[in-house]
């Protein structure tokens, strides 16, 4: 059974408590020819003036950078065997502002308001590094779904349908 409701606030706990607890997401991307391309990322999430926000620190790669050149409407799909699944569907935006960068660093260090994250450090020398891009994740449509039952609150951007 699906409920559609018209705040974030509404699924904010939900969102938050299956995201920390799964952490990895399948990232999805269409290429050119409109095939799907998944690879398993994590990304924040925060929440801005009431509605998700999030961010990517990753790799440009060549695939990733023509998939979103070309389309950039990405989905992020979080599932645990217990059946609790979360899909959000965004917009991507490469960023390349220095003091953004600096900022999704700090909240990866953090794991943002779920618990989610990591010391970027693993893979980047500074917030500085050139291989360091952040891809800004503005979601449209947010699916939190209950694996007990099955039930599927979804939160829409208004104007999105």
């Amino acid at each position: 059974m699906d409920t559609k409701v018209t705040s974030f606030t509404l699924v904010e706990d939900q969102f938050n408590a299956y995201i920390g607890d799964i952490v990895y997401a399948t990232m999805t991307t269409v290429d050119a020819k409109g095939r799907p391309r998944a690879r398993v990322l994590i990304p924040i999430w925060e929440v801005v003036d009431g509605r998700p926000a999030g961010w990517l620190a990753t790799y440009r790669t060549p695939v990733k950078a023509a998939h979103l050149a070309k389309n950039p409407h990405v989905t992020f799909s979080y599932w645990t065997p217990r059946q609790n699944a979360v899909n959000v569907d965004t917009v991507a935006e490469w960023i390349d502002d220095a003091e953004i960068k600096r900022r999704v660093w700090t909240l990866y260090r953090q794991g943002s308001p779920h618990g989610a994250g990591y010391d970027l450090g693993n893979f980047w020398k500074s917030p500085e590094d050139p291989e360091l891009h952040v891809l800004r994740l503005t979601p449209w449509r947010v699916q939190v779904i209950r694996g007990s039952d099955l039930h599927s609150r979804i939160w829409q951007a208004e104007g999105a349908a």
